[in-house]
């Protein structure tokens, strides 16, 4: 399929139209932007930001997009071009204008040092559909000329194995922080960002549940990396000499929270897990096969105990305090459409 064009212009005073307006997070109101209002996020609705990119074709068609989407996600032609296609615009010059930094840094120094990937971090809650932000973005963005390259990796990877997290006690706290081997993690996107020409990563397999032992995930200094996970926005921990350590987030140049109503998620966290039980949790390879044979109603009420008991917790207590920390925030509606935008002013 054919790259996409730069259009000279594309981001001018249509974000300065009367639709835009500021979220007051304080009290969940929405406010007209004006001189009394203090946020450092900018609000869009929809219609608002598909006009960012309006002169731009969507290089995707509806076969890549059946490819794309997950289970239970709407999306859809109309989102790409009119959520996605301008996504994939503004970081275009994220990464143009990091470019220019980069060189004027040399500049600087007197140097010629090479430049280092471009890395966004995607972040949101479990069924909320940040694995499909992660992969549009990724096709999108290898359309642009300047960045062909373009590589996506998931936290999944740096999970415990399932022998290591029964040892330490923690297979029912699967995907909390503690569950992650967030030191090697770190490592990992330090190394990236650092511009070592090759970085590997563990593999997971959804199908087992479980890191897949010899197999590797392998970067090599690409123009993009994508970090997508539960806890990638987390806030450094305090070392046990009291000092605070780096986060993740340290190295992103770009930051998304995919973000929903809690009772939204779990809808579509039940209706997913109901879905699975034709689907994967059918082959007998399946770490969650036992479920395969269950009812309707056996599949809910047991989707509902896992939500509540796992899900829900971790999201309350340790994904949904991140966003904050987000670049920006895709909010979607109760049908899984992406309907706001919040983006961090600078």
């Amino acid at each position: 399929m054919p790259p996409i064009v730069p259009v000279a212009g594309l981001v001018n005073a249509q974000a300065t139209g009367q639709n835009r307006r500021v979220s007051d997070r304080s009290t969940g109101t929405q406010q007209a932007t004006s001189a009394e209002s203090f946020t450092p996020f900018v609000e869009l609705d929809r219609p608002m930001w598909s006009r960012l990119s309006h002169e731009i074709e969507s290089p995707l068609n509806m076969e890549d997009v059946q490819r794309l989407r997950g289970l239970g996600d709407a999306l859809n032609l109309d989102e790409v071009r009119e959520v996605y296609l301008p996504l994939s615009r503004l970081l275009n010059l994220y990464i143009a204008a990091a470019g220019q930094l980069h060189a004027a840094t040399n500049t600087f120094l007197g140097e010629t040092t090479t430049r280092t990937p471009f890395v966004i971090g995607v972040a949101g809650s479990v069924a909320v559909g940040k694995s499909t932000t992660a992969r549009v973005l990724r096709e999108l963005l290898r359309r642009w000329p300047d960045t062909p390259d373009v590589e996506l990796i998931t936290t999944d990877g740096f999970l415990y194995p399932n022998a290591e997290l029964e040892r330490r006690g923690l297979m029912q706290r699967k995907g909390f922080p503690e569950s992650y081997d967030r030191r090697r993690l770190l490592r990992f996107v330090s190394e990236v960002k650092s511009g070592a020409a090759e970085v590997t990563a563990p593999w997971y397999s959804h199908l087992t549940y479980d890191i897949v032992p010899g197999r590797e995930v392998v970067v090599r200094r690409p123009d993009v990396l994508i970090v997508e996970g539960l806890n990638v926005l987390a806030p450094a921990r305090p070392r046990p000499d009291g000092i605070t350590g780096l986060a993740l987030s340290d190295f992103f140049d770009f930051s998304i929270y995919v973000d929903a109503k809690t009772a939204h998620i779990e809808q579509w966290y039940i209706d997913r897990f109901q879905s699975l039980r034709s689907g994967a949790f059918a082959d007998p390879e399946s770490y969650f096969h036992r479920y395969a044979n269950l009812t309707d109603e056996e599949a809910r009420q047991t989707a509902k105990g896992i939500w509540e008991r796992i899900n829900e917790p971790n999201l309350l207590a340790n994904v949904l305090p991140t966003r904050g920390r987000a670049q920006l925030v895709l909010t979607k509606d109760a049908d899984h459409s992406i309907r706001r935008m919040l983006l961090r002013k600078t």
